[in-house]
């Protein structure tokens, strides 16, 4: 997924011509400056490209919501930057009824192992913002978070038809940590042993989307896009 193609916004800010200066204005800015300058030029916004993809149609995004409906693991809620996940219409009338006793009245915010927010079934993509590099430490271990999560969740459905199996050692989600010059990007999967799941993260990709002469300056979108068109 970081070697094959994908085609890249054109008239942005990203531009060769004006690269320099974008990076020049988001340089030691807050997260929010961030967010809004450059973050879906780093991770493209899965329903705005559905409007040209029908492909894409039963993917669904969250901006900054917790996940309420999800049964927790800490104490503490995930809360992406940005998440990516199925919605109710990916799923056929005989998948949900197959679903339903384990979401519940979901509208009422009951929690489920398979669901982030009311809308946001099976997620399998979150990214953290931060706007220092020490900062990013921080992100990666809210995703981690988030996406244990969602990891539970592919592994609690394929445990009731006995198939968990399958799962071991497979990169089932992927998340983006970034700030305003270094991304990186993780797989996360679980260790399978008999009743016993122990969830990791596969470091894929980290790097300077401000180095080397700009080279990796669409790394992170191109991946994103492959990730959605799998």
């Amino acid at each position: 997924m970081l070697g094959t193609e994908q085609t890249i916004p054109q008239a942005s800010l990203f531009d060769d011509n004006i690269f320099s200066k974008t990076c020049d204005i988001i340089d030691g800015r807050n997260e929010a400056k961030i967010i809004q300058d450059i973050s879906r030029l780093l991770v493209p916004s899965a329903q705005a490209l559905a409007t040209r993809s029908a492909r894409l149609e039963y993917l669904i995004k969250s901006v900054n919501e917790g996940w309420n409906n999800a049964i927790p693991l800490t104490g503490t809620r995930p809360q992406p930057d940005y998440s990516v996940g199925f919605k109710r219409e990916a799923f056929t009338g005989d998948q949900l009824d197959k679903l339903s006793p384990f979401i519940s009245d979901f509208i009422a915010s009951d929690q489920s192992f398979f669901m982030a927010t009311y809308y946001i079934y099976f997620p399998f993509l979150t990214c953290k913002v931060k706007c220092s590099a020490a900062a990013l430490n921080i992100a990666d271990r809210q995703n981690a978070h988030s996406m244990t999560l969602a990891v539970r969740a592919i592994i609690k459905l394929f445990r009731l038809v006995k198939r968990e199996q399958e799962l071991h050692r497979q990169i089932l989600a992927f998340s983006i940590s970034y700030n305003h010059q270094s991304v990186r990007i993780y797989g996360h999967y679980p260790v399978i042993n008999g009743k016993d799941t122990t969830f990791y993260r596969h470091p894929i990709h980290k790097f300077s989307f401000t180095a080397l002469d700009r080279k990796e300056k669409w790394t992170a979108y191109k991946f994103t896009k492959n990730i959605y068109n799998l």
